[in-house]
């Protein structure tokens, strides 16, 4: 079955993030773009004979806890052996450490079309990355000889230990104590929730990447540091050592993504847990928000993974599935004619535009981000510190986008299945199960909403949405010397200025000091920014598009283009009127009201 579409792919790639410009520099001239089709096409094979026939399956035979071991589906043995052998886990990582140093926009396009596969694997394989990745960034050489060959292969998993059963997401409030030994090793102590891959049958060891207190460490983040705490000891020569005390205490029992365990740790119960110092002391949120932007990018990825399987596996239902009759001019129905398949039907029409649409325009944001990223990577001076500021301000739109508009997408694909939606025999219940856990993880919407307008919105004042600004009004003019895309060109101009008229609004209580009201709608702004950058990227499409050398690729994106103008931006206009409303019943709702 169809997961993906190739040739959409494809196109995105090229034709609207140029690829063919970033393998033109020295960082990735290992690559053409043949030897990129031809890895696209290897991770592809891997998806359809070795994660797809396995989403089901996985779902159906979840991660299980027993004595103190989390066991997880017998297929994960050969899938990490083969990601480990095909370099997927160090696939933008530096050739000096073991990488590939392909582009993250094919990082990313590889691990989408697994996703969009079977979203229940990736997770276990990102993880590893970006812990490995964090340790190359900001770790000691000892640290990278011990621990990163092992990873990259995937001999090894990584994890992300942030979460505590009092904290949550307040990472000021965590607790999980690390005390100094005089061999300059550190004893750590303190419960971990929420933790994703850290425990199965299939890897010799778990390097978690924790953060702690240091004994007598100031209060708040600026008191938190980064230490890599392993399950077993390494030895000098690295062999594995002595249990390091890192407990599992139990498997947490999702709705969704069942195959991807999430368990609860003790670090120090047992015995010492011996931790090893990431970087200076009190930087350690500083360094992990390399891995947690890298996860937000990844989570957002993911959603639009999910959306796209089950856009798919709508399609294919209405396109085969016969009922009702299409309406005669008379306005009535001929009982006589033969069933219309549903797919003909106007409103069926629409459901599978309003996914098509969500799913095509986050995957061009996906690549948007990974683009700038690779242009920072390769930049000097004010085009790196350029880059650098675009995907700033984007990480968080491309996190909660296609995480909340994809939930929307795979919904309306439940919708489209009618009766056959909701059966746990059909797959659109599984996807709609695993899609919801996205909007939640590394960080929730509130979070991210917070982030955008509360910190990137305002930094290094307003640096970055001014660049986003010009980006967008470059797209502008291209297409407003196309005569199919003047309309749209005018209505993402009109649309920005949505966003400048809330930002006026909101920005006099910020100065005033009256941070409430400034953010109370931080996620009803989210909502309007993100849907604008949606509708930049729909306008970069349709420039694709127009002169497509296949009418019917063309048609099928103008299309597109056009409902999600008509249906998605037009509800920019109420969200900014929500904003700019003197109405403060959120903050005004006293708690023993509800």
């Amino acid at each position: 079955m169809k997961y993906y579409d190739h040739k959409t792919l494809s196109f995105l790639l090229s034709d609207i993030h140029k690829l063919e410009e970033l393998l033109a520099l020295d960082r990735f001239a290992a690559y053409d773009r043949e030897s990129i089709d031809m890895l696209l096409e290897a991770v592809k094979d891997f998806s359809d004979t070795s994660l797809f026939p396995y989403i089901k399956e996985m779902d159906e035979k979840p991660a299980v806890f027993k004595d103190g071991r989390v066991t997880i589906h017998e297929k994960f043995g050969s899938i990490f052996q083969k990601a480990g052998e095909m370099g997927l886990i160090g696939a933008f990582m530096d050739e000096k450490d073991g990488g590939l140093q392909l582009p993250n926009l094919i990082y990313n396009a590889m691990y989408f079309i697994m996703e969009a596969a079977n979203n229940h694997v990736t997770g276990y394989l990102g993880l590893t990355s970006g812990a490995a990745n964090l340790i190359i960034s900001f770790g000691t050489e000892e640290l990278k000889k011990k621990y990163i060959p092992k990873m990259i292969e995937m001999q090894w998993g990584g994890t992300m230990c942030l979460t505590e059963p009092q904290a949550g997401s307040s990472l000021s409030d965590i607790t999980t104590s690390a005390k100094p030994l005089e061999d300059g090793t550190y004893a750590i102590k303190g419960q971990k929730i929420y933790i994703s891959a850290s425990d199965h049958q299939f890897s010799d060891n778990f390097i978690h990447l924790v953060l702690a207190r240091i004994e007598g460490a100031p209060a708040g983040t600026k008191g938190v540091s980064l230490f890599v705490v392993p399950q077993y000891r390494v030895n000098d020569d690295g062999s594995i050592g002595d249990y390091n005390h890192v407990d599992v205490v139990g498997e947490f029992e999702k709705l969704g993504q069942r195959g991807y365990c999430t368990n609860h740790l003790a670090f120090g119960d047992s015995g010492d847990s011996i931790g090893y110092l990431v970087g200076q002391e009190h930087k350690g949120l500083n360094y992990m928000f390399q891995m947690m932007n890298e996860a937000r990018i990844a989570t957002g990825r993911m959603g639009v993974g999910i959306a796209s399987a089950a856009y798919y596996a709508s399609l294919q239902y209405a396109q085969e599935r016969p009922q009702g009759r299409k309406l005669q001019s008379s306005g009535k129905k001929d009982p006589s004619q033969e069933q219309t398949l549903i797919i003909n039907h106007p409103d069926v029409k629409r459901m599978l535009l309003h996914q098509k649409a969500i799913v095509e325009g986050s995957l061009s944001l996906i690549l948007q981000c990974s683009y700038y990223v690779d242009k920072y990577l390769t930049a000097e001076g004010d085009e790196k510190n350029n880059n650098h500021l675009l995907a700033e301000i984007l990480t968080p739109i491309a996190k909660t986008y296609p995480s909340e508009a994809g939930k929307n997408a795979v919904d309306t694909g439940v919708q489209v299945t009618g009766g056959f939606g909701y059966m746990m025999d059909f797959i659109l219940q599984q996807y709609y199960r695993d899609i919801r856990i996205i909007s939640i993880y590394e960080g929730t919407t509130g979070i991210q909403s917070l982030d955008l307008l509360g910190r990137k919105v305002t930094m290094v004042n307003g640096a970055a949405l001014k660049l986003l600004a010009e980006e967008m009004t470059a797209t502008i003019t291209e297409a407003m010397g196309k005569d199919e895309l003047k309309e749209y060109a005018t209505s993402l101009g009109a649309n920005i200025k949505l966003i400048e008229q809330s930002l006026a609004h909101l920005m006099p209580f910020a100065a005033a000091g009256n941070h409430e009201k400034f953010l109370a709608d931080a996620t009803i702004f989210m909502d309007l920014f993100g849907t604008v950058v949606i509708g930049w990227q729909w306008l970069k499409i349709g420039l694709g598009a127009v002169n497509h050398a296949d009418a019917s690729f063309k048609q099928s994106k103008l299309y597109t283009l056009d409902y999600f103008y008509k249906y998605e931006m037009s509800r920019c206009k109420g969200l900014q009127k929500t904003i700019c409303s003197d109405s403060d019943v959120t903050i005004a709702m006293e708690a023993e009201l509800f």
